[in-house]
């Protein structure tokens, strides 16, 4: 791999993990805790969404987080060609 494809696969990872981060962080913090408040007027399985996110919507986000990593990170490694056989 040559320094220039170096870089931008480092590039292409680095703002995957940026972009998955802070969605994780406005997930977990913003609606679990910031946005709590407002949330809490709609209602999900007799639950209010704010405490349905701070509770179970988190865990749910970062397991999806976690796939779509996954998925993306092979994409990146078929693009760069550096995947695992």
């Amino acid at each position: 791999m040559t320094p220039e494809n170096r870089a931008a696969y480092w590039s292409a990872t680095l703002r995957l993990r940026v972009t998955l981060l802070v969605i994780g962080f406005l997930v977990s913090f913003g609606c679990g805790i910031l946005l709590a408040e407002p949330l809490n007027e709609f209602h999900l399985g007799g639950f209010k969404l704010g405490f349905w996110f701070a509770q179970q919507g988190a865990m749910f986000a970062f397991v999806l987080l976690g796939i779509l990593y996954a998925l993306r990170m092979n994409r990146i490694d078929e693009q760069f060609d550096v995947r695992e056989e």
